[in-house]
């Protein structure tokens, strides 16, 4: 068995990688060296997808079968030249059975159903009647968080900031706002079923109707496919932060307040993870081996995993550059010995 973990930085990508006790490391990199890379995934067939934005190049996806060797795709996602919208990162890549999903900005959502070789607009949603009234939060007008129904793969979310959450129940051909519950934060006297700040979504997979979601707003759980939320903060400090992960396999839920929408650095400088195992009505803080003071950098939405061993391996990467690794849950946490850019997304596989 062993561990996988790409991390993706301001100034090219990383690999990590480990056996199964997860206590050494070994390090590859930099890969995009000098492009900004935004998000990894890894499809059924174990070929990657990696998105890198240039200042001078451009976004583009790009495929490997090592993580070493990489080919620049042709025909990635794209809008119209010459149109309004213009593409400037890809945010997001999902592989689920088959297919391919990109969430990019200008915000939009793409398929592809050849391994990301080529790429089609979702429509229903890139043109939804809502799309005029959509305005960017501080990180842009990003479709950022992407779920697949495992049960039942016509059903799909997506997360846009500041926007909200939509759900398509018939293989992305059309689209509804799924917000209820949650407070506004740019109300739309027009569409005020827009104007949520989702920051993360997070998913049972033997429950695919519960889905978790980390807001501007706060912490939210809806066991209806998002058709209503509840606020879940019992036992946070804060209910502003970004990413939301959960435990592939023993169902845990991990979250990492900041102190809020203004300030955005860890409470009291102390870096501490927060998780949920009774699907959020309460959380515990977990800080064994976490700084204790003096930690004024922050996680970003995509910067934290967990892989699917039991126990779970915890990842969090942060803007200051430094890697924690939890080998029980988060338990216990190491940090590797390595000072990476500032650090976009993370991505953690096992496999045997």
């Amino acid at each position: 068995m062993s561990v996988t973990v790409v991390i993706g930085t301001d100034r090219g990508g990383f690999v990590l990688r480990s056996d199964e006790r997860r206590r050494k490391w070994k390090i590859d990199g930099p890969i995009f060296k000098g492009w900004k890379l935004t998000a990894v995934t890894r499809a059924a067939n174990g070929v990657w997808l990696a998105g890198t934005t240039s200042d001078v190049y451009g976004c583009a996806i790009h495929t490997s079968h090592d993580l070493s060797q990489w080919r620049q795709i042709d025909h990635g996602p794209s809008y119209a030249e010459g149109g309004e919208r213009k593409l400037t990162q890809i945010w997001k890549l999902l592989a689920h059975d088959g297919e391919c999903y990109a969430g990019v900005s200008e915000a939009g959502l793409f398929r592809s159903r050849d391994g990301g070789e080529t790429w089609q607009p979702l429509d229903g949603l890139n043109q939804h009647r809502t799309r005029d009234a959509w305005c960017p939060g501080a990180g842009g007008l990003c479709a950022h968080a992407i779920l697949v129904d495992p049960k039942n793969a016509k059903r799909i979310w997506c997360g846009i900031s500041a926007v909200g959450v939509f759900r398509s129940d018939d293989g992305g051909e059309s689209w509804h706002t799924k917000n209820d519950g949650v407070p506004v934060i740019l109300e739309d006297k027009n569409h005020p079923d827009i104007g949520y700040c989702v920051h993360a979504l997070a998913q049972d997979p033997d429950q695919p109707e519960r889905i978790y979601r980390q807001d501007h707003q706060g912490v939210f759980r809806s066991n209806d496919a998002g058709d209503h939320w509840e606020r879940i903060e019992n036992g946070l400090p804060s209910g502003f932060g970004f990413p939301i992960v959960r435990d592939h396999r023993g169902g845990a839920l991990f979250t990492v307040p900041l102190e809020s929408d203004e300030y955005r650095i860890p409470i009291d400088g102390r870096l501490r993870v927060f998780r949920s195992r009774d699907a959020g009505e309460s959380w515990t803080p977990l800080s064994e081996g976490l700084p204790s003071k003096h930690v004024y950098a922050s996680v970003m939405r995509g910067a934290m995993d967990a892989d699917q061993l039991d126990p779970c391996g915890i990842y969090v990467g942060t803007t200051s550059g430094d890697v924690f690794v939890s080998a029980d849950a988060g338990d216990h946490w190491t940090v590797l010995p390595y000072r990476l850019p500032r650090i976009h997304c993370l991505t953690a596989i096992a496999e045997v």
